[in-house]
């Protein structure tokens, strides 16, 4: 077993394709599936279950995958430290759509200019997702918004787990979004509308919204719904066409433009924060960390 063959790996769990891996790789397809054949032979075990052309890991796949992140990762932050002053290498980030979207262009320029050795890849998602990815990984530092919740009216913030270090680097606003005409908003009893559109549900904002949606006195048979859409183009869209309301950053609003068709109601502001697993501390995440809070 080598690195090499635990990058081939890792690269087919993540892609459930040995012509994808290979692409990715760049490596002849043959070459992808003869290591991972000698691997599993090594193994003792059946790390993939084949199905036609896709490629599901197994239950012993899966604890495998675990391991060679583990490995894969502490191997690339072992190289950096050796060369403390001089960021390079390979630096995985995870963020929130919103944030790479409002926040990100920006500074992820400027980082490219001030470190041309530093490979760095973007990985997007919601909040919960994200800080899954740095735990088991899967990328080495990430943008998430900090977990909240509503108690006797007021937002308290919630800690993240305790392999997990934190710093807040930016502030957004959350305003509540509704069809132009909307009547005024003073509490969550007011909200005409019972069905929020949102992303998935590890989604800090869409927790926030569903919170403050549920905290009202309530009506009879009034019971949120939520309608899952993938863009918050496609959240305003539905908005606008009044089939429900949604909670998004007024950074991303500014950002997109055209929101005289919406009515806007405040809820609340929240730290965006920097995450990473304690310990982790390369040449390459010091910089990103101090570029962001500049």
């Amino acid at each position: 077993m080598d690195l090499a063959v635990l990058e081939i790996f890792r690269a087919v769990a993540e892609a459930q394709s040995v012509t994808r891996a290979a692409a990715v790789l760049n490596r002849v397809q043959s070459n992808v599936t003869t290591r991972i054949r000698q691997l599993e032979d090594e193994l003792g075990v059946e790390l993939f279950l084949r199905d036609g052309k896709r490629m599901k890991l197994s239950e012993r796949g899966q604890e495998f995958l675990v391991y060679a992140q583990q490995i894969l990762a502490l191997t690339e932050q072992a190289k950096q430290s050796m060369h403390p002053d001089r960021p390079a290498g390979l630096l995985r980030l995870g963020t929130m759509e919103s944030t790479a979207a409002s926040r990100l262009p920006q500074k992820l320029a400027c980082f490219h200019r001030e470190h041309p050795e530093v490979e760095l890849t973007v990985t997007t998602g919601p909040t919960g997702r994200m800080l899954d990815a740095v735990i088991e990984r899967r990328v080495d530092c990430a943008l998430v918004a900090q977990p909240s919740s509503l108690r006797n009216g007021r937002w308290q913030a919630e800690p993240f787990p305790p392999e997990i270090e934190s710093l807040p680097v930016f502030t957004e606003e959350l305003l509540l979004v509704l069809p132009e005409g909307h009547p005024v908003v003073n509490g969550p009893d007011d909200v005409s509308l019972t069905t929020l559109g949102g992303f998935a549900s590890s989604c800090s904002y869409r927790q926030i919204a569903e919170q403050w949606f549920n905290s009202g006195n309530g009506r009879p048979f009034r019971t949120l719904k939520v309608q899952e859409l993938g863009s918050y183009h496609g959240i305003l869209a539905c908005v606008t066409a009044g089939s429900c309301f949604g909670i998004v950053p007024r950074s991303v609003l500014e950002l997109i433009g055209g929101t005289t068709n919406l009515t806007l109601h405040p809820i609340m502001h929240i730290d965006t924060q920097l995450v990473w697993r304690a310990g982790y501390n390369t040449p390459a995440f010091r910089s990103l960390r101090d570029l962001l809070l500049t």
